[in-house]
């Protein structure tokens, strides 16, 4: 039972699928090419680009010290409240009524990203959208609206803006680079992985390890066969089938007479 589970089992030869690969690399390559050039295409003609501007707030007002551990513990809790604020219905709505925008509550809210840089009491307001300067104008929107909203809400100074959003030159999505590499690394190891199957699902003898590996015979020699005698053969075969043919051809006109 053993023996049978062990000649069952298939065994892959590292070396053996590098040098298989090696053969292939040509297709390997040829499909990394079309990858990259496919999902540059792609993202060039399909994916809109957009553009990413950030404002910022400083969380503790005029009224607030920094003097004692509790704080420092204030200002961290303050920094959470401040993110939920910014993207609160009120102030979200007020920045589209005030910009005049085009768009529900959901569709901004999904523009907009609020984030709080490690170790510091900043409130980093980040806009994308497909226009650069719709991006700037909303983010600088997006820090007066909330300052207001906390300054309101919390009955305190209002927060100081520490920095105003500018209008980006360079897109923040997609990047083409990234999505063209992943797309020709992508062709090309499905290109490879097809070459590995096929070479492991190919169970045809082609020398004399192939012999020893499938039939578990040992070779005594081997008989070269040169490209004029395959040349030949064939054309033997090929002619002698035609006889054949015209005697069957012969018979079956016979058989008709004689009916």
């Amino acid at each position: 039972m053993e023996e049978q589970i062990r000649d069952d089992e298939i065994e892959i030869d590292l070396v053996e699928l590098f040098h298989v690969l090696m053969r292939k690399l040509w297709l390997i390559i040829l499909c990394f090419a079309a990858g990259v050039i496919l999902a540059g295409g792609f993202t060039i003609m399909f994916i809109t680009p957009k553009y990413s501007a950030s404002s910022m707030i400083y969380i503790l007002t005029k009224t607030t010290s920094v003097t004692s551990l509790a704080d420092i513990q204030m200002g961290t809790q303050l920094t959470a409240d401040f993110e939920v604020l910014a993207t609160s219905r009120p102030v979200v709505e007020s920045v589209i009524d005030r910009l005049s925008l085009d768009m529900a509550y959901e569709d901004l809210v999904d523009m907009i990203t609020v984030s709080n840089r490690s170790d510091t009491r900043i409130l980093e307001i980040t806009v994308e959208h497909p226009q650069p300067e719709m991006a700037a104008s909303i983010a600088n929107a997006m820090a007066d609206a909330t300052a207001d909203s906390v300054a309101e809400i919390m009955s305190t100074d209002r927060p100081s803006i520490v920095e105003d959003a500018v209008v980006p030159t360079v897109q923040s999505s997609p990047s083409l680079v990234k999505n063209a590499a992943i797309g020709g690394i992508g062709l090309a190891f499905v290109a490879a992985a097809i070459v590995v199957v096929l070479h492991l699902t190919d169970d045809t003898v082609k020398n004399e390890e192939d012999v020893k590996k499938y039939l578990g015979l040992n070779t005594l020699a081997s008989l070269p066969v040169s490209r004029n005698q395959k040349s030949a053969d064939h054309h033997k075969r090929k002619h002698s089938a035609k006889p054949r043919n015209m005697k069957e051809h012969e018979r079956k006109n016979s058989e008709k007479q004689a009916g």
